[in-house]
């Protein structure tokens, strides 16, 4: 039979499991709020260890509270930052919107395993662990030490790693002719390091206009406690308690310079979760670009030679599919529909605050993991095992109707055109169709149309 004990709030009593740590306001939220399965994610409990291990350090700076709270509080922090305790932090997503709970749920675990590691109560959640603090600007800070955080850890290293693969792929292919294509239809000859080469600068573009986005997401909220004027706050906490911040993360973060704006205004994560989208686009036109180009293997493009990861039918033997390209599109269509959730969870303040936030950290959360793990997958299991099929790539680049296009200059556009059209209603090659039509000798048309010419580095 399980055990409980008994926490009271202003509420009242509240039976709580006897080996949780938590106290009375987490078990309101479980018992009130059964709403899926989503839980918060482990990254804003991250997060929060990290925001309430610099309050602790901040507060004792001003006098706040004494030693031995301070170190009872940052004990459990830094074993919560070990990896520690992760069952005590249960809550669901779908709860008070301003994630007062979650920010609760910080508290009491940390005063409970506090006191039991100083052997004394010592440490109140509200009083203690939440001094010069509201849920209203914790949770929000949490929100962008969590986004900042998991972009330039998890994100940008993976990305950093395809952009590493697609300059090494360029180099491994220089040379190499193949035909363009505008609209799914034949084009004029471009190299293959150069089309690879518009791959990688998609990923260094997407880079650049996340570290914009991230300069106002380096903008945090402390201070601001509970509407934005720093009621029961310490002067100057805010820039105490991130200076500790920015040591814990190495990243620079500051206090947002206006406080109103930090609790009611989400425009840092819309930002952010734009950048992700956009992100996400060009990771939808890699993948698809790829598994186009490896289509077949004998009724397809079949440019490209992709790896056989596993088998691809249940009922088709020897069938491999483009796995890795098919996952990281599903990938892009998930964050294209966070970022439309979060857009309408950033629109929703009213007043002082915004209490669309457990939404927007999940979806954030998500978007940044999925984005992570699928460029890292698709870098190591797909990319850098590309190979270019040079005997369908010249095939298809001496079968292109569109190589006439050299000869705009030399018999005119109009000429041009005949001569395209009339090549592909007899099933000619131009050269065929040229001579045969009158316009120019083989000579001439050696001369001219060569793909090496038709392209400029």
């Amino acid at each position: 039979m399980e055990k409980y004990k008994i926490e009271h709030d202003v509420l009242g009593d509240v039976k709580v499991p006897a080996d949780k740590y938590w106290k009375s306001q987490t078990q309101r939220s479980l018992n009130n709020f059964k709403i899926g399965d989503e839980r918060m994610p482990r990254s804003i409990i991250r997060s929060f260890a990290v925001l309430k291990k610099a309050c602790a350090l901040a507060n004792f700076d001003f006098h706040k509270i004494d030693a031995k709270q301070r170190d009872a509080i940052v004990h459990v922090c830094d074993a919560i930052l070990d990896g520690q305790y992760a069952d005590q932090f249960p809550l669901h997503v779908w709860q008070t919107g301003s994630g007062t709970q979650t920010n609760m749920n910080m508290n009491e675990v940390i005063a409970g395993i506090g006191n039991e590691f100083a052997g004394e109560e010592i440490l109140h959640p509200n009083d203690t662990v939440n001094c010069s603090q509201s849920s209203n600007d914790t949770f929000p800070a949490a929100l962008h030490i969590m986004i900042a955080t998991e972009i330039n850890r998890q994100l940008f290293p993976k990305m950093d790693r395809m952009i590493e693969t697609l300059h090494r792929l360029e180099e491994e292919n220089q040379g190499i002719i193949k035909i363009g294509r505008t609209h799914l239809q034949d084009a004029t000859p471009l190299y293959f390091s150069q089309e690879l080469s518009g791959y990688r600068s998609m990923l260094e573009h997407s880079k650049s206009q996340l570290k914009s986005a991230l300069n106002f997401v380096y903008e945090l909220a402390c201070g601001a406690t509970a509407v934005g004027t720093g009621i029961n706050c310490p002067e100057g906490f805010d820039q105490i308690c991130i200076d500790y911040i920015k040591k814990m993360t190495d990243l620079p973060f500051i206090p947002d310079p206006n406080k109103f704006h930090a609790l009611t205004s989400k425009d840092a994560c819309v930002f952010t979760s734009g950048a992700l989208k956009g992100l996400a686009a060009n990771c939808m036109k890699i993948a698809n670009d790829i598994r186009w180009l490896a289509s077949g293997p004998r009724c397809g493009i079949h440019e490209i030679d992709i790896p056989a990861n596993e088998p691809g039918s249940s009922i088709m033997p020897g069938k491999v599919n483009p796995t890795q390209c098919e996952a990281m599109t599903m990938v892009a269509v998930q964050v294209m529909g966070n970022d439309a959730a979060v857009g309408f969870a950033a629109s929703q303040g009213n007043f002082e605050l915004n209490v669309f936030m457990p939404v927007i950290a999940y979806n954030m959360d998500q978007s940044i993991r999925l984005l992570s793990d699928t460029i890292d997958s698709f870098t190591i299991r797909c990319l850098e095992g590309l190979k270019p099929n040079r005997e369908v790539i010249e095939k298809n680049l001496h079968n292109s109707l569109m190589l006439v296009t050299c000869l705009n200059p030399v018999i005119g556009y109009e000429k041009a055109g005949e001569v395209s059209q009339y090549a592909y209603k007899n099933n000619l090659t131009l050269k065929e169709a040229i001579l045969e039509l009158g316009y120019l000798t083989e000579e001439e048309f050696d001369t001219y149309v060569d793909p090496k010419k038709m392209i400029h580095q």
